[in-house]
């Protein structure tokens, strides 16, 4: 190499990458937040008689106008990331939700215009942290399911077995299976369930709290606590695995860095070649 490569020389950012940095700017992304913010106040107001009475124009352009932010910003995200849009699970819901809101609201599709509001959930996918949270859930959902199985298998036997006992003195509470699973739910969320239910039964069956003690202590309380282990255990490995993938990206921009420069290193070993070599011909000649 016989001369240092120009900066102006190198190649410059083709549109994409340009738009792409653009829209990921910290400003783009919180203008962004306070568009779906002030959007779910409006969505909102639009539910006030009064406020449509008073400003229902306003309200509904500037919803429109926000509406045709979020398309543009849809639209450059497409053309920033190509297929790779399709394949962020986050940008498809983007997507989904926009495209929802400009669906015509008429006829039998009027009751998406109810939908509309979910808009709003474009928060989880702009904040970080929200971001975290709800992938950890998400990755707690096979753990969380095989609970829910445990969880209806203890339903129903503690259903039957109710039925069986209280069916002929409480039939409002316990008559069939659906009715007594239906009052177990209620019982678990310890809604009136002491003065409700259990103490009427009592008075006819006195050690019936040797039914519904337990199956609160391992409903309630047990199930409870299971389900928030899970979840923590999720969050924690998620995050694990995004520390991880900050690292692995981190040492592979180290990696081309140091490619970068080592490059470089090897072109400057060259140009100090070629002046060595040009330096006893250019003392041999005369002036």
């Amino acid at each position: 190499m016989s001369a240092k490569a120009n900066i102006s020389d190198l190649p410059a950012p083709d549109g994409r990458q340009r738009v792409r940095a653009w829209i990921e700017q910290p400003r783009v992304q919180n203008f962004i937040i306070v568009l779906i913010l002030l959007n779910a106040a409006l969505l909102g107001l639009e539910t006030s008689a009064g406020a449509m009475a008073a400003a229902g124009g306003l309200i509904l352009g500037l919803d429109r106008a926000i509406l045709a932010v979020f398309v543009v910003e849809i639209v450059l995200r497409l053309h920033a990331h190509r297929a790779a849009f399709w394949r962020d699970p986050w940008s498809v819901f983007d997507f989904a939700v926009v495209a929802i809101a400009l669906v015509p609201a008429i006829g039998p599709l009027a009751v998406l215009r109810a939908l509309r509001v979910l808009r709003v959930l474009r928060l989880l996918t702009m904040v970080p942290s929200m971001r975290r949270v709800v992938g950890a859930l998400l990755a707690a959902i096979p753990g969380l399911g095989s609970i829910v199985l445990v969880l209806l298998i203890i339903y129903y036997v503690f259903a039957v077995i109710a039925t069986n006992l209280f069916a002929t003195t409480h039939p409002e509470w316990f008559g069939d299976i659906g009715r007594s699973l239906y009052t177990l739910f209620q019982i678990m969320t310890l809604e009136s369930w002491s003065m409700g239910i259990a103490r009427p039964v009592m008075e006819r069956f006195p050690y019936a709290w040797a039914f519904f003690v337990p199956f609160i202590l391992v409903a309630t309380f047990t199930m409870l606590n299971l389900f928030i282990a899970i979840i923590v255990n999720a969050m924690q490995s998620y995050n694990e695995a995004e520390q991880h993938a900050a690292n692995e990206a981190v040492d592979m921009a180290r990696q081309h860095i140091e490619a970068d420069l080592h490059a470089e290193m090897r072109g400057l070993r060259d140009e100090i070649r070629e002046l060595k070599a040009l330096l006893p011909t250019t003392a041999a000649s005369p002036r």
